[in-house]
Formats: C-alpha cells, structure tokens, sequence
C-alpha cells in the first residue's frame, strides 16, 4: 500500500536501520560510544540513522524540528550511575524515539488505520533495543525454547558457541552440518527466536554463533568479527561491551 509516496515496508526498513545503528553503540561500539558522551559537553544526543550508522550529536536548532528528536542530555548522567544502567536508561530512551519516528512518517504520509497497523505490526515482532541491551530478549527466547522442548534437559558445558544445528553449548565453534528436514524445522524452532546481542536481528541462524562467556549474551560471528577458527582457540570470550566494562574511570 502507498501512504502518500511512502510504503509500510520503506518506512519498516527506515526504523530497521536506525534500530541497527543504536543497538550497535551501545553493544558492539559501546567504548567508543561511552567516550564521546562526555559529561563535560552540551546537551547530546544519540542518533541512529537509516544508513545503520550512528553519532552522538548536538539536538538540532530548528524549532520544531523537522522530525522527532532524542532525548537531551544523555551525557550527564553518564558517570552518575552505573554503566549497565545507563546504557538501559539510554536504550529505553531510544525505543521511545523510534516509535515516534515510526508514528510520524506515518502520521505525515497519510497512512490509514490498516496501515498503521501492519506497519505497528511489523515493528513489534522485533525486541525492543531495551530488551537486547539488557539480555532480556534472549531470556524470554530461552524460556520459550525449553517449554516448546520438554524431551530432556541440555547439558550445560563451559564452551560457548553453536551454529544451526547445535543443541545447548557444546563446542566453543564449529560449522553447521547438513540434517534432514525434520531436523531443520526442529532446530529452527529451538533458535528461531534467539537474537543477536550486537545487531538484534534472529535472522542467520544457519550461521556462526558465539556466546559471551561473561553476559551470556548470544552473537553472530560475523557482528563481532569472530570466525569459528578463532574461537577454537579462545579458552574465553568477551563481547565487546563486557571487555569495556574494566574501562578506567
């Protein structure tokens, strides 16, 4: 459907890949993000761009403003509380900003109630960067995945990667392995809702995966920059927001 030279899906991606770009400073970029947000500077923002890049950035001048702004200041609270929460506080804050932004381009080009609603649809099918940032999403895919699989409780090793068809931790990595269908529907099943701490996405579960051995939090390889041969030799892994946490105050 059109909505004033708009698509549902165009406006979808344009939330897709600024969801992307957030997510990405505050799990795999999270030093560097945490560096330009100095408490010592003006009112900054975060922003995520279509493009999937991000940038902490001055709130533009213009008022109102042509689109939705985030919120002011993130930067002052930066060092008064502790690191974990403020990346909540900052990603809560972000969800928000989305949404209005989805609201907006939906309101200005004129989509109806079904569109709007496909549209709403759409975006609530995705974790909220919320829920990736604090490990929530995947929490709930765990639970999900055991009710859905009474046949045995998994061993529970030390290693901490898997690819499609691997069930519970059982090598630090390896390659998927051709199965038989019903071998593939099942595991789609197990890790159909299992998402990405550094893109958010549940998509490519027939990649690499490697799991932080500190947050628990589950990676493709390729968002970490991390091959199954590397991880083969790694006694433990980090993701790139636990290796910041011993970052010098």
């Amino acid at each position: 459907m059109e909505g004033g030279g708009r698509t549902v899906e165009e406006i979808y991606e344009d939330f897709k890949g600024r969801r992307a770009a957030i997510i990405k400073a505050l799990t795999t970029d999270v030093q560097d993000f945490y560096n330009q947000c100095d408490p010592e500077k003006e009112n900054l923002c975060l922003y995520g761009l279509p493009s999937g890049q991000w940038e902490v950035n001055l709130p533009v001048e213009e008022v109102p403003p042509e689109l939705p702004e985030p919120v002011l200041g993130i930067n002052f609270a930066r060092d008064g509380m502790q690191e974990k929460d403020w990346l909540s506080l900052v990603a809560v804050h972000s969800d928000t900003w989305l949404v209005a932004l989805a609201f907006y381009f939906g309101a200005r080009f004129g989509f109806d109630r079904a569109d709007r609603k496909r549209l709403f649809n759409l975006i609530n099918e995705l974790p909220t960067i919320f829920e990736v940032v604090t490990g929530s999403a995947k929490k709930q895919a765990k639970e999900k995945s055991s009710v859905s699989n009474n046949s045995g409780s998994k061993s529970k090793s030390s290693s901490k990667a898997r690819a499609s068809e691997s069930q519970g931790r059982q090598s630090k990595a390896f390659q998927p392995k051709d199965e038989d269908e019903g071998a593939e529907e099942q595991d789609d099943e197990e890790h159909g809702e299992a998402f990405c701490g550094a893109c958010g996405e549940s998509t490519g579960t027939d990649e690499f995966w490697i799991c932080c051995d500190i947050c628990e939090k589950w990676f493709h390889g390729k968002c970490v920059k991390i091959t199954p041969a590397r991880a083969e030799h790694m006694k433990q892994y980090k993701c790139p927001s636990c290796s910041g946490n011993k970052r010098a105050r």
